[in-house]
């Protein structure tokens, strides 16, 4: 009895042990024409692992994981996957066709050759940008319907992806969707040229039923992490009193937001924000991270110098495209337009016709055309050959250290192009200028009485 009491107890004991869960997936393949010895594959932002390409550009490994989101990457291009613990998954790429060519073999195929499928699919949309956000009201609205509807069919019409990933990706589409709606405001006055530009009430109302606060969704769609992002930047921006609205988003129980928010809301700190110190104070009470709020203090007391009517911070013997060297000195007596840029630069290039007018309209008053390139010093006979290919006219500077030049650094400039106006006594007129496309730049001249 008592030896079959014990048997008992031991049967006992192994039936109540836990199963091992799996929580990887195999995932292996061949990169036809590769451009790089490794394949990537990430879970948002972070690397979950590289793995290396066999001579004849095959690759396997196991990945932990869990269900969700990854992407696979290879050079320079990528492809969206969806992973589930247990998968065994193949994949095969040839990078002269990249995103056309790449097939999912094996368990758990199905969702990640529906993903390639979509991307590939809603590239057909060919959406021109500026023309749709430049429609009116309700040719907009009309669009971004005919737009969502395909979508959920193509969902529709895919019968053999999970459950999950079907979920995802409906409410994927509806939040899609809504960061358009979103968008539409600030990217209407922009391409309809519209400055004062407001959505009607109607527009608007669909935001009131909402819900901004879903962590789960938050941490697991990106389309969902934007418009959450954009909602509240939205409405911190468009706000008289912003420090209400910081301490509201502060009083909240989501620090991933919150330093999501302080991440990209530093750059809003600027020389023509009004807000700057409710901007500051609100950044660093959504921050935990030590060293971005000492980097943020250090920002923000360099904008406090950077005010109308203070010293303008100098640049010492930049090379001139003509010869020599020039500092900001040599300038002195005159105002100084100044366009820091770079030969890369899409947004900085799409300014010089509007530059060369400006430049023209002012030829022989008292103001000197500056452009001043922060090119890294490899590329100093691209700067050398665009200066001279596109006739860039006043004066053509080169900066000592590119974006590490002291000059860039004491004018916080974290983007360009960026326009500086200097007076005639070395004191910053506006340290965040206007654009030569923008007409408000012609009405700050003309009040200057250049």
């Amino acid at each position: 009895m008592r030896k079959l009491l014990t048997f008992c107890i031991t049967i006992s004991l192994f039936a109540c042990k836990e199963e091992s869960k799996i929580d990887y997936t195999l995932f292996s393949g061949k990169i036809e024409n590769p451009t790089d010895k490794l394949v990537t594959v990430y879970h948002g932002r972070e690397k979950v692992k590289e793995i290396s390409l066999t001579d004849d550009g095959t690759f396997a490994d196991t990945l932990k994981v869990k269900s969700g989101y990854y992407t696979i990457n290879h050079g320079r291009e990528g492809s969206a996957m969806y992973l589930n613990p247990g998968d065994d998954i193949k994949v095969f790429i040839d990078t002269k066709e990249f995103d056309e060519t790449i097939a999912y073999t094996g368990t758990g195929s199905e969702n990640s050759n529906f993903l390639a499928a979509k991307f590939l699919a809603e590239e057909k949309f060919d959406l021109n940008y500026a023309e749709l956000f430049a429609m009116e009201e309700n040719d907009f609205l009309a669009r971004m319907d005919e737009i969502k509807s395909s979508k959920v069919e193509f969902l529709k019409a895919s019968q053999s992806i999970s459950n999950e990933l079907r979920g995802l990706e409906d409410k994927h589409i509806e939040y899609e969707y809504l960061g358009n709606l979103l968008n539409y405001k600030s990217y209407h006055s922009y391409y309809a040229k519209k400055e004062e530009f407001t959505p009607s009430k109607e527009f608007m109302e669909i935001f009131e039923t909402v819900n901004f606060g879903n962590k789960t969704d938050y941490e697991t769609l990106d389309s969902y992490k934007r418009l959450v992002q954009g909602y509240y930047t939205n409405k911190i921006g468009d706000s008289d009193n912003p420090s209400e609205i910081f301490n509201e988003i502060n009083d909240m129980d989501f620090p991933l937001l919150k330093e999501d928010l302080a991440g990209s809301l530093r750059y809003n700190i600027g020389p023509n924000n009004e807000h700057n110190e409710a901007y500051f104070n609100g950044i660093i009470a959504m921050s935990t991270d030590k060293k971005f709020k000492e980097n943020i203090t250090a920002k923000y007391n360099k904008i406090k110098k950077l005010a109308k009517g203070m010293p303008s911070p100098k640049f010492e013997e930049y090379e001139n495209h003509k010869g020599g060297t020039t500092s900001l000195k040599d300038l002195k007596g005159k105002y100084v337009y100044m366009d820091v840029w770079a030969t890369w630069c899409g947004p900085c290039i799409r300014e010089i016709p509007s530059l060369k007018k400006i430049e023209e309209q002012y030829h022989g008053k008292n103001i000197a055309f500056v452009s001043t390139s922060i090119d890294k010093a490899k590329d100093h006979n691209t700067w050398v050959e665009m200066v001279k290919n596109k006739e860039l006219g006043g004066v053509q500077l080169m900066a000592d250290n590119d974006w590490n030049s002291q000059f860039i650094k004491d004018y916080a400039i974290e983007g360009i192009p960026r326009f500086i106006l200097i007076d005639p006594d070395g004191n910053i007129v506006s340290a965040d200028a206007p654009r030569p496309s923008n007409p408000k730049l012609v009405k700050m001249l003309e009040e200057l009485k250049i």
